[in-house]
């Protein structure tokens, strides 16, 4: 994918973060931390996937 963050990407890492992670980055390290982060609660998944992807 491109080097910038679009509208699309926040959308998707809002509703479903290990998702928008993964279309990022792939199956890499931050896609499983935010799977376990989304496992322990959505709103700590969802700020870590907002973070990554923005970053």
């Amino acid at each position: 994918m491109s080097g910038t963050t679009n509208f699309i990407d926040i959308i998707i890492a809002i509703l479903l973060p290990p998702l928008g992670v993964f279309l990022k980055f792939g199956c890499n390290v931050e896609f499983w931390i935010c799977l376990v982060l989304t496992l322990l609660g959505y709103l700590p998944g969802i700020l870590y996937a907002i973070y990554v992807i923005t970053k």
